[in-house]
């Protein structure tokens, strides 16, 4: 069987997601946290 290929974008995506989740995900430079899930895949 053969492994699917994951593009960076992807791989992005997966990260800024898990970064939302755990709520470590932050606005450009501030300290205000992102409580918005459309906003986090904005800002992937």
């Amino acid at each position: 069987m053969e492994k699917k290929k994951v593009s960076a974008t992807q791989k992005k995506v997966a990260k800024v997601m898990h970064e939302f989740k755990v709520g470590e995900l932050h606005v450009g430079k501030s300290d205000t946290i992102v409580t918005n899930q459309k906003q986090a895949i904005a800002i992937a």
